[in-house]
C-alpha cells in the first residue's frame, strides 16, 4: 500500500510536468493529511517525478523542432519565433516559473527548443519544483496546526 501511494505520487507528478491536462498537488496534500508517510520522502518523490515530466518537455522541444517544417507540426512558424524571443530576452532564469500552471510547462519545451544545457536545465527546474512542493506543504500543515 506505502508503495502504491508513493508510486501514484510519482506518476501524478511526472504527468503533472509534461502538456498534457493532469495535477499532482492534490495527490500530495491528501498524503501530507494521512498523516502516514514521512514529508521529506513526499516531497522527493514528488519532486522528481514533476523534473523528470519537465525533462520529457525539454527533450521533445529538443528534437521535435527539427520538423517545424511540416503541417502537421502544433506550432506555427510565428508562435515559435515569439517564444524564442521571448526566452532569449528572459534567458534561462525564466525556468524558476516552470513551476507555474498554464505557462511552466510550454516553458520547458521551449528550453529544449532554444538547446539550454542539460544541467542547468535541471538545476533551475528543480529549485523551482521542490520550492513548489516545499510551500504547498508547508501550507498544508500549517494550516493542520
Amino acid at each position: 500500500m506505502i508503495f502504491g501511494a508513493y508510486l501514484g505520487l510519482f506518476l501524478a507528478a511526472f504527468g503533472a510536468a509534461t502538456l498534457l491536462p493532469l495535477q499532482s498537488e492534490a495527490v500530495l496534500v491528501g498524503l501530507l493529511l494521512s498523516d502516514t508517510y514521512w514529508l521529506w520522502s513526499l516531497l522527493a518523490v514528488a519532486t522528481l517525478g514533476n523534473v523528470l515530466g519537465s525533462l520529457v518537455n525539454w527533450w521533445l522541444g529538443r528534437t521535435l523542432e527539427r520538423y517545424r517544417d511540416r503541417r502537421w507540426f502544433p506550432v506555427s512558424p510565428a508562435h515559435l519565433e515569439k517564444a524564442r524571443t521571448r526566452y532569449q530576452r528572459y534567458g534561462h532564469w525564466s525556468l524558476l516559473l516552470s513551476w507555474l500552471p498554464v505557462i511552466g510547462d510550454p516553458l520547458t519545451l521551449v528550453a529544449g527548443v532554444m538547446r539550454e544545457p542539460l544541467g542547468r536545465f535541471l538545476l533551475i527546474v528543480t529549485l523551482a519544483k521542490s520550492a513548489r512542493y516545499g510551500v504547498l506543504a508547508l501550507a498544508t500543515l500549517g494550516w493542520m496546526g
